[in-house]
């Protein structure tokens, strides 16, 4: 339910703890009388001091406890209601009734359940005595029956009253939660757009050279090296947009545009994919797909691409029947290897989620 609604509820049991000890001792010692009667006051007194221990440290009275000094509580409620005169019940000499109700709170504040049946549990005892006593005036009985529904029935209210300024502050937790997780979500969509911007602007600014040279002429679109700058730009675009796009997989989405440029390329390309999909950063993504790109933008007729996923480890492989001119290298998250096999290239970028 969030901190603050466990700070609200340890409030609201320190606040019922101080509230009975003053009843025990402001209101109900002048009224004790009696060796029974004073032996159910120490024990009700000792049950709240020991409540205290864990109350205090603003933490519910553990159920191992509680239930053991419900049961003396409702002990010495028995006892003090039996040692008071049959009609005195309910007067001021039955000192224990109300006062033994509010321990019982501060046991079980934090059990509803288990708080309204000890408190129904002390009326009937009291009931009992009163049936005991065999009073004969309905005038009398009637009094009885009401001060003790009146007495159980605040009692009951106070209890509901704290559980729901309980659930109010959690449900209120939930909502500051709620609210700061859509404040974080909404500033990390917008630094995503403006990282988005930033690398179209930066890919645009790489592409545009290109562009310019074509169109004025001073760069012949029949020359290999012209070809494959447009192929790998086309590509790192298409690879861009993709990096954008809301899909279960998406090392593997990126992996299938690079891929598909390449044959419409005319290239003949097969992908092989292993292991099960895994969450990789933005970042690593494009620098596990950045050789890719490379290794397919030099091959002439074919390739082969495969993608393995082994528990925290993610490779990007490809094979391909042609050099590049330039061969990127990894960062210190990404290791990429490069190696000639005969008239063919084989690449290799490597990703470990948790670094040895």
């Amino acid at each position: 339910m969030g901190e603050t609604a466990d700070r609200v509820l340890g409030g609201c049991r320190i606040a019922l703890l101080i509230v009975t000890a003053v009843i025990q001792v402001g209101l109900s010692l002048p009224l004790v009388s009696g060796t029974a009667s004073g032996s159910a006051f120490a024990a009700l007194g000792a049950v709240l001091v020991v409540a205290a221990f864990w109350v205090l440290r603003g933490r519910a009275v553990p159920w191992p406890a509680a239930m053991p000094m419900a049961v003396v509580v409702l002990a010495a409620s028995a006892i003090a209601t039996w040692a008071v005169p049959s009609g005195e019940l309910f007067g001021e000499r039955h000192w224990v009734f109300g006062l033994a109700g509010w321990h019982l709170l501060v046991l079980l504040l934090d059990r509803p359940v288990a708080a309204v049946v000890a408190l129904g549990a002390q009326l009937a005892l009291t009931l009992a005595r009163l049936v005991a006593s065999a009073p004969t005036d309905r005038f009398e009985i009637g009094g009885v029956v009401i001060v003790g529904l009146s007495v159980i029935t605040f009692q009951v209210a106070t209890l509901a009253l704290v559980r729901v300024v309980n659930r109010r502050a959690g449900e209120a937790t939930e909502a500051l939660l709620e609210r700061d997780r859509l404040a974080h979500r909404k500033a990390l969509a917008e630094q995503q757009e403006a990282d988005q911007k930033s690398r179209f602007a930066g890919q645009l600014g790489a592409t545009l050279p290109l562009l310019a040279g074509l169109a004025d002429r001073t760069l012949d679109p029949r020359d290999e090296v012209v070809r494959q700058r447009c192929a790998l730009a086309a590509t790192q675009l298409r690879r861009l947009f993709a990096e954008n796009d809301d899909v279960p997989d998406p090392l593997m989405h990126e992996v299938s545009a690079c891929v598909d440029l390449a044959e419409r390329r005319g290239l003949t390309v097969t992908v092989a994919v292993s292991g099960e999909p895994a969450p990789v950063p933005t970042a690593v993504r494009r620098e596990l797909t950045g050789p890719l790109m490379t290794a397919l933008v030099a091959a002439r007729s074919q390739a082969r691409v495969s993608v393995l996923r082994t528990g925290d480890e993610i490779r990007v492989a490809a094979i391909t029947d042609g050099e590049p001119d330039a061969r990127p290298n990894g960062s210190g998250a990404v290791d990429v290897e490069w190696h000639a096999l005969g008239e063919r290239s084989w690449m290799e970028a490597k990703w470990r989620s948790r670094p040895n």
